[in-house]
Parts: C-alpha cells; sequence; structure tokens
C-alpha cells in the first residue's frame, strides 16, 4: 500500500475519529460540568428556599410572642379597635390571629370572622395542652399556611396565621431559575433528590401527624443557553481539528507524499541488468534528500560489485552457471560458453540436463540439494561427451538471498581431463613397474590384505635373481632392464590369473599363491624356476642367463599375516641362497637360524635403543697363564643386553643382526669406551692386568676407528700395555689392508693384538707371517676334543710350534676340563681360556685372582 493511502487512512481512520472521540469527551465533560453546576446551583436553591420558610416560622413565631400574647389580655373594645387597625394595614393581608379555647377555634375580634377562613379539622390533644409555642405548615383546603401557636393558660391558646400563596412563594425562588413552588402534603420518600427538573423539601409540620412538604419546580431553560454555548465549542473544536488535518495531509502530501512517489518512481525505473545508472534525485524535505544520497552511494557499490563479480566470473578460467529453483539456466560466465559452445541468450532459460545432455538425474540432484539447504558445496565428477570425451569437476552451491532462502544453485566446472589422464599415469607409475610391467612392492604390500582376504591358504614366494649383477656391470643397466622383463614375462607364463606377481626390489620379485597345498606350491616354484632359467640374454656376442632362488612361506587361515608372511619368504630366500643357484627353501618357524635371521630387525632396533639409553652391559672372562713363571692377568671382555624382563641375552642373538644391519661399528665405540673408564678407574689393575677387546669386522679399518681408540686413550690416560684388541681371522684376511694399516697405527700407541679364532681359515699360516699380532687364539673346534683326538692334539701342538718360532704367544678357547689343560701344558701352549678356567662374569664384580687369594687364607 502507498504512503498516501496509509496516510489518508491514518487521517481518516485514526485523527478525524481523535478529534470526534476527543470532542466528545470534553463534550461530556461540559455537560457534567453544566450537571455539576446545575445541582449545585439547584442545592443551593433549595438550601435557600427552605432557610427562607424555616425564616418565615421563625418570624411569625417571634411576632406571636411579641403581639399576640399582650393582645390577648385587651379588653373586647380594645381588641375590636385593635382588630379595625390591624386589618387596615397591610399586615392583615397575610397574618390572621385567632383564639384556641378548649379546642374552638375564634377570631380574635368578636366582630369579624376571619377573612382568612382558617379552619382547624381536628386539633390534636398535644395542642391543646401544649406548654410551650409551636409553630409549622398547616395545609388545609389545599391552601398552606404557617401557623404558631402560643399557649396563654391551659386550654386557651393564640394562634397567629400566615397565608402562603402562590405569589408570596415564587418569591422564594430566583427569577428565570425556580418556575414555581407549591406546599402539599405527604412526606417525602428521598431527602433532596431530584427527579427530572422538580425538588421536594421536608416542612416542620404544624401538626405531626400530618407531614408536608415543599416542591420546587426548577426551570429547564435556564442552563440551556450554557450547553448550547458548550455544544457550539465542541463543534468549533471538531471542525478546527478536521481543517488542521486537511491542511497538515496537503502539506505532507507536498511535501513528503509526493516527493517520496517520486523517488520512488526513479527507484521502480533503475534496470538491474544495465551497465550504468541515472542518480537519484531526493526533494521535499531533507531526509528523503538525505535518503536519496544513501541510495546513490548504495546503489554505486551495488553496480560496482556486480561489475566485479561479473569481471571475475569472466576472467576465471572455470565454467560458472546460475540456476532458479526450478534449474533453469539465468546465466552462463563466457567460459562456460565456450566450454558448451552454446551462446549465454539461447542458454538462458534452458533447463540444465538439456544443457549439460547428461540426463534427468541432474536435475533431480539439484532439487534434492536445494531442499537439503546445504551449506558446504558438493564435489563429484561429471563426464561431458560431444566432440570428445572430457571430464569435469562439478561444484553445486546454494545461493541464498537475504532472507536466506535458496533462489538457485551456483555450478563450477573445471575441466580436469588432463588431471585424470596424469593421475591415471601417475597411479601406473605408482602401482606397477616400468620395466616390467609389474605390480611394484608398494602396490603388493597394499593389496596383499585383500588378496588374503577369505583365503583358506596364502603362499608366498619371494624369488632372487643370480648372477644379475654381472649382466648390470658387463653389459649396462638397459641390458639388465630386458633381461628383467624377459624374467617377468617368463614368470607370467607359468601363472593363472589367480596369482599375483610383483617386482619387489631390483633383482626381487614376490608372487602371492591363494589356496593351494605346499606341494602344488612347490610345484609352481619349480617351473617358474624353470621357466627363467631358460631365458637368454644377447648382448654383443655374449649370452647371459640368471638363475633363481626362492624362498616360499605358507600360512592357513585363520593365522594368516600376509605382511609377516613377506618377511619369512625373505628370510627362507636368503637360506635358499646359500643353498646355490635355482634352490628352493621353504620358511620352517622351528629352525632356529632362520629364526634369529627373522628377528634380526628387531634386535638391531633393540641395539640401537641399548646404544641410546647406555644399555650395553660388560662381562668378563679369565684367560690364565701356562706353565711355570710369571704371567699377566688377562681377561676377555663379552658384550651382553639384558631384556625389560631382567633376562640376560647370549651375544649370537644380537651381534649377527648388528653386523648384518651395520651396528656393530657403533657397538665396538661403546665397548671400547665402557672398558676404558672401567680400567681408569680400577689402577691397582694397571701393573699386572692386560684387558682383551674384540673388534668386528666392520670396524677392522672403519673410517675414523683408530682416531676414537686413540681419543678415548688420552682421555682416560690408561696403560696402552693394558689393552689387547682381538680381531677375527676372517675379517683380517677379507679386510688385509685395511687391517694392515690400523694394526700398525695402534701397535705405535702401545696396543696389542691377539689373532682369534686361526686355524679356521684356508690360508691361516700364510697370513699369519705377515699380521703382526702378538697372540694367536687357537680356534676352540681343535681344542674342545683335544684330550681324546690325536688329530686335534697334532694341528694344536703345529699352530704352537709355529707361534712360538714367530715369537707369538698362544691361547687357547673353549678349555673345558682338566684333562685339556693337562694335554695343553704338555704342549707349552702359553694361555688358556673357557668354562675349566672360569665362566663370563658382570665386570662390575671382577675381583683380582691375589685378592682371592688373600680371602681364602685370612
Amino acid at each position: 500500500m502507498h504512503i498516501g493511502k496509509k496516510l489518508i487512512i491514518f487521517v481518516v481512520g485514526c485523527c478525524i475519529p481523535a478529534v470526534i472521540a476527543v470532542s466528545y469527551c470534553l463534550n461530556m465533560w461540559f455537560d457534567h460540568r453544566i450537571e455539576s453546576l446545575k445541582q449545585s446551583t439547584e442545592q443551593t436553591e433549595l438550601v435557600k428556599i427552605s432557610a427562607q420558610l424555616v425564616k418565615d416560622i421563625e418570624q411569625l413565631e417571634l411576632l406571636a410572642y411579641v403581639y399576640a400574647l399582650p393582645l390577648s389580655e385587651l379588653s373586647p373594645l380594645k381588641r375590636v379597635a385593635i382588630d379595625e387597625a390591624w386589618r387596615t394595614s397591610k399586615i392583615s393581608k397575610h397574618l390572621s390571629l385567632f383564639y384556641l379555647n378548649e379546642g374552638d377555634l375564634q377570631p380574635f375580634s368578636p366582630l369579624y370572622d376571619d377573612i382568612m377562613s382558617f379552619e382547624l379539622e381536628s386539633i390534636p390533644d398535644d395542642l391543646l395542652h401544649a406548654v410551650d409555642v409551636q409553630s409549622g405548615v398547616y395545609i388545609n383546603k389545599g391552601v398552606s399556611y404557617i401557623v404558631s401557636l402560643l399557649p396563654i393558660e391551659q386550654g386557651r391558646a393564640i394562634l397567629m396565621v400566615r397565608r402562603l400563596t402562590a405569589d408570596y412563594l415564587s418569591t422564594y425562588g430566583l427569577q428565570g431559575l425556580v418556575d414555581d413552588i407549591e406546599i402539599n402534603d405527604g412526606p417525602v420518600l428521598v431527602q433532596g433528590n431530584s427527579v427530572k427538573d422538580i425538588s421536594l423539601i421536608a416542612l416542620p409540620s404544624f401538626i405531626k401527624d400530618k407531614p408536608v412538604h415543599l416542591e420546587v419546580i426548577f426551570s429547564e431553560d435556564a442552563f440551556s443557553h450554557v450547553q448550547l454555548k458548550y455544544d457550539l465549542v465542541s463543534i468549533g473544536i471538531v471542525c478546527i481539528g478536521i481543517l488542521m488535518l486537511i491542511l497538515g495531509y496537503i502539506w505532507l502530501n507536498l511535501g513528503l507524499i509526493r516527493p517520496f512517489h517520486r523517488l520512488m518512481k526513479q527507484l521502480a525505473e533503475i534496470d538491474p541488468t544495465a551497465k550504468s545508472y541515472t542518480p537519484l534525485i531526493g526533494s521535499g524535505c531533507s531526509e528523503l534528500v538525505v535518503m536519496a544520497d544513501s541510495i546513490n552511494t548504495l546503489l554505486a557499490r551495488v553496480f560496482q560489485q556486480k561489475e566485479r563479480a561479473k569481471t571475475t566470473l569472466e576472467s576465471i578460467a572455470e565454467a560458472v552457471i546460475l540456476t532458479d529453483t526450478g534449474a533453469k539456466v539465468v546465466y552462463l560466465n563466457p567460459q562456460a560458453e565456450r566450454l558448451l559452445r552454446v551462446n549465454s541468450s539461447a542458454a538462458i532459460g534452458v533447463s540444465l540436463e538439456s544443457l549439460l545432455k547428461t540426463g534427468s538425474s541432474l536435475n533431480d540432484e539439484l532439487f534434492k540439494f536445494m531442499q537439503s539447504r546445504a551449506e558446504t558445496p558438493v564435489l563429484n565428477k561429471l563426464k561431458l561427451t560431444s566432440d570428445s570425451t572430457r571430464i569435469m569437476e562439478r561444484s553445486i552451491s546454494n545461493l541464498l538471498n537475504h532472507q536466506q532462502e535458496v533462489m538457485g544453485t551456483v555450478i563450477v566446472l573445471r575441466d580436469i581431463t588432463q588431471e585424470e589422464l596424469l593421475k591415471r599415469k601417475l597411479r601406473q607409475r605408482a602401482n606397477f613397474d616400468s620395466i616390467t610391467s609389474l605390480l611394484n612392492r608398494r602396490a603388493f604390500d597394499e593389496r596383499l590384505e585383500q588378496f588374503s582376504h577369505e583365503a583358506q591358504s596364502i603362499a608366498i614366494c619371494y624369488f632372487d635373481l643370480e648372477q644379475f649383477k654381472l649382466i648390470n656391470d658387463s653389459c649396462g643397466h638397459a641390458a639388465g632392464d630386458r633381461m628383467l622383463a624377459m624374467v617377468a614375462k617368463a614368470m607370467q607364463s607359468c601363472l593363472s590369473p589367480d596369482e599375483m606377481l610383483a617386482r619387489l626390489g631390483g633383482d626381487e620379485f614376490g608372487l602371492a599363491i591363494r589356496d593351494h597345498s605346499a606341494l602344488e606350491v612347490a610345484q609352481l616354484v619349480k617351473r617358474v624356476i624353470t621357466s627363467v632359467s631358460m631365458q637368454v640374454l644377447k648382448d654383443k656376442a655374449c649370452h647371459y642367463k640368471v638363475g633363481v632362488s626362492a624362498g616360499v612361506a605358507i600360512a592357513r587361515a585363520p593365522y594368516i599375516c600376509a605382511k609377516e608372511l613377506v618377511k619369512d619368504a625373505d628370510i627362507a630366500c636368503i637360506a635358499a641362497k646359500r643353498k646355490g643357484s635355482n634352490q628352493v627353501h621353504f620358511y620352517d618357524d622351528k629352525d632356529k637360524e632362520l629364526k634369529h635371521q627373522r628377528n634380526a630387525p628387531m634386535w638391531a632396533v633393540r641395539i640401537g635403543q641399548a646404544l641410546e639409553h647406555n644399555e650395553l652391559l660388560l662381562y668378563y672372562q679369565p684367560i690364565k697363564g701356562m706353565g711355570a713363571g710369571e704371567h699377566r692377568q688377562r681377561m676377555e671382555i663379552l658384550l651382553r643386553i639384558q631384556e625389560p624382563n631382567g633376562r640376560i641375552l647370549a651375544p649370537a642373538q644380537f651381534i649377527e643382526a648388528a653386523e648384518r644391519f651395520k651396528l656393530m661399528t657403533d657397538v665396538d665405540k661403546e665397548v671400547i669406551r665402557k672398558t676404558f673408564l672401567w680400567l681408569s678407574m680400577h689402577e691397582e689393575l694397571w701393573g699386572d692386568h692386560c684387558i682383551s677387546i674384540n673388534l668386528s669386522g666392520n670396524s677392522l679399518g672403519a673410517e675414523g676407528m683408530v682416531d676414537y681408540i686413540a681419543e678415548q686413550y688420552e682421555r682416560f690416560a690408561i696403560p696402552s700395555e693394558c689393552i689387547c684388541f682381538e680381531i677375527t681371522e676372517t675379517s683380517a684376511i677379507q679386510n688385509r689392508n685395511r687391517a694392515m694399516d690400523m694394526i700398525n697405527h695402534l701397535r705405535q700407541l702401545g696396543f696389542s693384538f691377539a689373532l682369534d679364532d686361526f686355524g679356521s681359515g684356508f690360508a691361516s699360516y700364510g697370513y699369519l707371517k705377515e699380521l703382526p699380532v702378538d697372540y694367536v687364539k687357537i680356534d676352540g673346534c681343535f681344542v674342545k676334543n683335544l684330550a681324546t683326538n690325536a688329530k686335534d692334539f697334532a694341528i694344536v701342538k703345529s699352530i704352537h710350534d709355529v707361534c712360538e718360532v714367530m715369537g707369538i704367544q698362544t691361547v687357547a678357547e673353549f678349555v673345558e676340563n682338566q684333562d685339556i689343560i693337562d694335554k695343553l701344558e704338555g704342549i707349552g701352549i702359553n694361555y688358556a681360556q673357557g668354562y675349566a678356567i672360569g665362566r663370563p662374569q658382570p665386570l662390575s664384580s671382577y675381583v683380582p685372582v691375589e685378592r682371592i687369594s688373600q680371602r681364602l687364607t685370612a
């Protein structure tokens, strides 16, 4: 509804009724005031009339005292004379005198009857025997009198009577206010009650049994002119109010409504789709001018924002489509026009499913999305088929108005065809080996869990190619890649679609077999090995073949753990490689050697933790000098690790893992540091003790090891003759040059060396003359049966004889009984070590032999 109509409704429906209501209320108030004034005036007049009548009664009573009593004592002649004079005066017109003698009413003068014709119909006893003056109003035959009775003596009284004529009564009332005053018989039912314009006032009655009352009739026109005057005032107020409202409406219409309509018309003429707009012009009042300026500022922002949004939509690379609630297109940006090859004018109003040609499901999806009032966009993919198939990423968002009601949707299409192709290529590269087109290790591990789902048994075969490194080194990696492709095809030719084959590493392959017996698996693996062995690579007139070592691990439901099976198969493959080329080995969890290899990674982690938390424990085993003469007290440092439950682990369980994972260098450094520290705290042992420390093959000649030993030697300041480093024969031969350099450097510092496990190598004597060692520890395999085996005796004796000629002292290991000790003394061995000499003990509990002897003597 327009503001003008609202204003008219306001004036007609609110203001005019309000003026009329005010006027009516004012008129009612005036009426009330007039009525109150009338009642007050009438009441005052009644009081005045009543007072005047009472006053007349009192005056009559006073006249009776003044005149009547003295006149009653005159003689009849004198009373006649006085009566004559009384009657000639004006007083006689209203006043009369009578005698009341024993109930008989007589005229005052015997000559004349009373001209008033006053009579008493029946005189009550109280008047006949009255003692005091009795006055009041008496009505006889419609004529009212004021009667005053003055007792003279017993039975005689004088009555003075005054006639109340209509003219006389009219003098009681105010002229123009009172129309008539009458005295009537009967009591007044309600004292002072006004009925219409008649008021009744009870009067003192001369005869008590006959009450009388005064009836005053007020004039109805007395206040009519006042009422008319006030009515004219009310009508004038109403007219003035309506006139002011009309003038106010005209003023508002000229100064507000018409300028406001002009402003609204200018607003209605604004085209939201136009590229420009005409600023609004406000007039009529300053508020409309401010409103027009504010609207112009808002329009400028809106148009600026619209241009920004339009520029943004037209410049972005994605296709943007706006729809209404009926899934009809209302806007397309240029990128959408180019993508869909359609003109914007032709697309507007078309259904989205018709525009994209995707079927009716798209519209249904839009309707469900709008009904859900989702605040977050929905992302999915869409395939467009026109000249060429393209994959689009589609984003759908709800378009809301200022009342948060859904007014359409925004669809953003982004061409991700190249991205999807790239993802497919990356996925191919991520999951498949580029050389063999087989699954790679990551994809094999990911799919193995699903492959083994609901299987009764799973067999994992781990293949490792033999002599493959020769092809890479001789012919190059390109030839090696060709060989890998040939091997992969050869393996696939032996498999069915139910098996899963993958390349796990450089020359390692994995095969997963489901629900086959061990015999069937073994036969399949043999076929694979045979097929691979038949592959021949020709390169530069040379022919190359590869062998295959296979490790197999089998598990049956419900104890299938695919990842653990891969580890078991890998360990079994290592065991197969030890057997030779083209061998198969099945994993057996009762095989301790395989179990140790399987636990090697775990022990490697445990060793790392022990090194980090200083948990390596040092033990010692005594080495006893044989024969007569002085000998230095010797002992070998041994390494132990304590488990969390307190159990001490033997070195065989973790040394191999440390060597496999290249941790022995760090272990040896820690052993050297702890040994040097312990020896620096026991200076009393420096004079006659020598401690042997084992160096692994990894530490022998390792870079920085000599510097580390020298640094610890200077740090703890211990005598170098108290330390002897033991190196194994095999590690010394494998690292001959590095071992020689290390031995020479450390011997210059005063350290001694011992060659451990001597006699187990192939050319021990040949290398012995080149290694500058101080001691040779004869391998225990020749010592433990020395007392009963003549061959072992001869070998030990020959080693001792050769070492004696070269100036090298000998140490026999694994000395476990007294018979062996006796034989060693017969040969002349210098030192003995074994359980017969002493078992390994914690280094922290070491007590020198002299102290033990002293304790025993004491």
